[in-house]
């Protein structure tokens, strides 16, 4: 029987942002010694979540993702309901 030989490889992701470029560049050094890695840029899309940065904050949607699922199954040309909700009411 063959022997199979693989290499585990682990992939980490670390996101980091701060309003603050000077920290960013020091946490980037810092970070660059102990570990491979390399700036994306600015994050737009992450684990299906769009990210939209703005001044006043930041946006997450996940209209992307749904739209990929109606497509995906078919039901781009569905009709909406509404999805009834109770109000009024405080979660203890």
């Amino acid at each position: 029987m063959p022997l199979i030989k693989s290499d585990l490889t682990s992939i980490f992701c670390i996101i980091f942002g701060s309003t603050n470029e000077i920290l960013c560049e020091q946490f980037v050094k810092a970070k660059q010694g102990e570990f491979e890695m390399s700036m994306m840029g600015e994050l737009n899309y992450f684990l299906g979540g769009q990210i939209k940065q703005f001044q006043h904050g930041t946006f997450l949607s996940q209209s992307k993702y749904c739209r990929e699922l109606l497509k995906k199954f078919d039901m781009e040309n569905c009709k909406e309901a509404a999805t009834p909700i109770a109000t009024g009411c405080y979660l203890d």
